[in-house]
């Protein structure tokens, strides 16, 4: 959240992937509006380019402080910042410099976590060396949290542990991180009754196993391929997606299973979908897709602005796709059949009604945006 009648937000937090994991950085520019959201940016900029290339924290603190000097006026940091190196093996590398300490916890209980204090080119920072375990829940903020309610609702703000209290509470019931920073945010904004005296960021972690999906979209090229598409559908790992009426009715007829039509939740956008025993989802084709691809755009649209994540309603073919490709996988492997449609080819159609391969390439673009793992395989 930016502070009140702020445009620019003085908080920034940048991710990366790596060969081993992903760097996380939340940085707290000094001040707010333009000059803070600069500083932010710059101090997360340098520390994630620098540190996925290897450079140690000596030279990334380092070259920091060279870059960005501290004010000459309160004497106080340029901006401060806690990075986050997560390995796949759950290793966890952690840097924490003025930011208020993260939060941590493990089976829905507060975990300490060993700091040692270290000084660098001047500056006191806390480093951590520890393993997540599948389910652990990481929360870091920025002072603007600590801060809610100050002068306000509440006479000091919202102490430490407060917010640890109210986290422990929150992690056992709510299992998804974009969920809890949404939550934590909420609460912020209350109070301080939606006029934020701070920039204020949440960014949860949470460790947890890979979760597939494959979606299955028009039929094989050559007939003599469905059996292919079949086998492909056994091996699945996870969810089970069907885009299209004849891809849904190739399968049906293999594993000699029917299709019932949902027709009460559709639009005029979103034909109807459908339910098969042993599949997740079936949809119809082109138009779902796009419709999803809309859906999407707008969420990855409103991650980029910042925007607190909200979850993807409706109970239409394509909210339904959206939610699950968002919501219920990591790694997601589109199977697209290259048989031609005669009715995708019709000169009628509007401009701007992409073909499947166009779509299906849009729709793969936004979800590698959001951070998911995706592969694509034609048949």
């Amino acid at each position: 959240m930016n502070k009140y009648q702020e445009e620019l937000c003085g908080d920034h937090v940048e991710t990366i992937k790596t060969k081993e994991g992903m760097i996380v950085v939340l940085s707290d520019g000094l001040g707010s509006g333009v000059k803070a959201n600069i500083l932010a940016t710059l101090t997360s900029k340098i520390a994630i380019t620098m540190l996925k290339e290897g450079a140690s924290i000596e030279e990334t603190i380092s070259t920091i402080a060279n870059t960005l000097p501290e004010c000459q006026v309160r004497k106080l940091a340029y901006s401060t910042f806690t990075i986050v190196e997560i390995k796949e093996t759950g290793e966890v590398y952690m840097v924490e410099y003025d930011n208020p300490p993260v939060f941590y916890y493990r089976k829905g209980e507060a975990f300490p976590l060993r700091k040692t204090k270290r000084t660098i080119n001047n500056k006191v920072i806390y480093e951590s060396n520890f393993k997540m375990r599948v389910g652990d829940t990481l929360v870091m903020i920025s002072d603007g949290v600590v801060h809610a309610g100050v002068g306000m609702t509440l006479n000091l703000g919202w102490q430490w542990e407060h917010i640890d209290q109210y986290l422990k509470d929150l992690v056992r019931i709510e299992q998804e991180a974009p969920m809890i920073a949404r939550d934590l945010l909420g609460v912020c904004e209350n109070l301080y009754d939606s006029r934020p005296g701070d920039d204020t960021t949440v960014v949860a972690i949470k460790l947890q196993e890979r979760t597939y999906l494959d979606l299955f979209t028009g039929p094989p090229k050559n007939k003599t391929s469905d059996h292919v598409m079949i086998e492909k559908i056994q091996e699945a790992r996870g969810k089970v997606i069907l885009c299209g009426g004849t891809t849904a009715n190739i399968v049906a007829r293999e594993i000699e299973e029917t299709i019932t039509i949902d027709l009460k939740n559709y639009n005029a956008k979103v034909p109807p979908m459908g339910y098969m025993e042993g599949i997740d989802l079936v949809t119809e084709g082109l138009l779902t897709l796009n419709a999803t691809k809309e859906i999407l755009s707008r969420y990855l649209e409103d991650k980029e602005k910042g925007l607190s994540v909200v979850r993807i309603g409706g109970l239409d073919g394509a909210s339904r796709l959206a939610k699950m490709l968002v919501e219920d996988s990591t790694h997601i492997t589109f199977w697209v059949g290259q048989a031609i449609n005669p009715a995708h080819q019709n000169p009628d159609f509007p401009a701007n009604f992409n073909l499947k391969n166009t779509v299906v390439k849009d729709v793969v673009n936004i979800l590698v945006a959001i951070g998911k793992e995706v592969e694509v395989h034609q048949m």
